[in-house]
């Protein structure tokens, strides 16, 4: 079992910019890779993030490449997403999400654990 918990979501104006993180306890040392994800009102869950937690490998939505960073700190146990120039596409519940086995990054049904969540709200 893994336990996931995200922090640092919150309002923000346009522009502006938020840290997420999210403290992994548990079996972690199975996890091949941590990823976030992102559920706004009447849409469904989409992939923004995903790091390979031993290799530290990135990878990113479209949406927000060049605007996102994620990043693992592998003694904490944390992955953090550093949002950055955001806008009100961005307003969503964000997830942190654990998979076991490799495999598309981007596709949520990989991923065995999640976070409960937490809101971030973008204001114009």
């Amino acid at each position: 079992q893994v336990r996931l918990v995200e922090s640092g979501g919150g309002l923000v104006q346009t522009g502006g910019s938020l840290r997420l993180s999210c403290e992994a306890s548990g079996r972690t040392f199975s996890s091949y890779a941590m990823g976030w994800f992102r559920q706004a009102p009447g849409k469904e869950r989409e992939f923004v993030a995903a790091i390979t937690w031993r290799g530290g490998n990135p990878y990113y939505a479209d949406s927000v490449k060049g605007r996102f960073t994620i990043s693992r700190d592998y003694a904490k146990n944390t992955v953090s997403l550093q949002m950055n120039s955001l806008n009100a596409e961005d307003t969503a519940v964000y997830y942190c999400a654990s998979r076991i086995a490799a495999g598309p990054l981007w596709s949520r049904n990989g991923y065995e654990y999640w976070g409960q969540g937490t809101q971030v709200t973008v204001s114009s």
